[in-house]
């Protein structure tokens, strides 16, 4: 089919893969607590369109440079890194609403438009994710076939659909805890600051990857 073969182990190991917590599950549970099931959904979404950039980037070559660029990829890392430890920075010195109804009174379009941005740009400037699919997706791929772009596209495709109705699940079981959460302003306080510091400590670490 197309040019691959073991389609279906490789759907069973990228179900295994998209099970394993990683950077995109926290920032979609920390969407979730924050923000409710708009703001989680939303953020499982830019996850996913930011796969489809890194799937597209594997496919055309673009993610060779990374792996082959150590300027390149170090350009990209600390991009990420810093886009990271802004957010978690917002949340840790986030002033707790006075009214405890205020959040509940905040379009909910927003943010939900701000957690697919923010989504997105945590996924697409993560050159890991690059790296993963430039390595894991040619397994698949005949090597004399004659199609391996649309391969690549295909695999990339069953990987992102996996990944997310994975990562809606998440964000469905976070997102019922919000109205708690809600509740309880002082509660809410201390998951911001835990989950700023979860996004602090995550781009610590993308900071410091080789």
């Amino acid at each position: 089919m197309f040019g691959i073969h073991g389609y279906w182990l490789f759907l069973s190991a990228g179900v295994l893969l998209n099970l394993t917590p990683g950077q995109d599950t926290m920032f979609i549970i920390g969407q979730s607590l924050t923000g409710g099931l708009k703001s989680g959904v939303a953020a499982a979404f830019g996850i996913a369109i930011g796969t489809v950039f890194h799937t597209l980037a594997a496919a055309l070559g673009l993610a060779a440079i990374l792996a082959t660029s150590a300027l390149a990829f170090r350009i990209v890392k600390l991009l990420g890194a810093a886009y990271l430890v802004y957010l978690g920075a917002r949340l840790l010195w986030a002033r707790a609403p006075a009214n405890p109804h205020a959040l509940a009174s905040r379009p909910a379009a927003a943010g939900a438009r701000s957690a697919l941005l923010q989504g997105i740009l945590t996924n697409v400037l993560n050159p890991k994710v690059a790296l993963f699919f430039l390595a894991f997706l040619p397994q698949f791929i005949e090597p004399a076939s004659s199609t391996k772009t649309l391969a690549f596209l295909t695999l990339g495709a069953t990987f992102i659909t996996t990944g997310l109705a994975w990562c809606l699940v998440i964000a469905t079981g976070a997102a019922r805890l919000q109205a708690f959460f809600a509740r309880n302003p002082g509660v809410r306080a201390l998951i911001d600051r835990a989950v700023g510091a979860l996004f602090l400590a995550l781009g610590a670490r993308l900071a410091w990857a080789r």
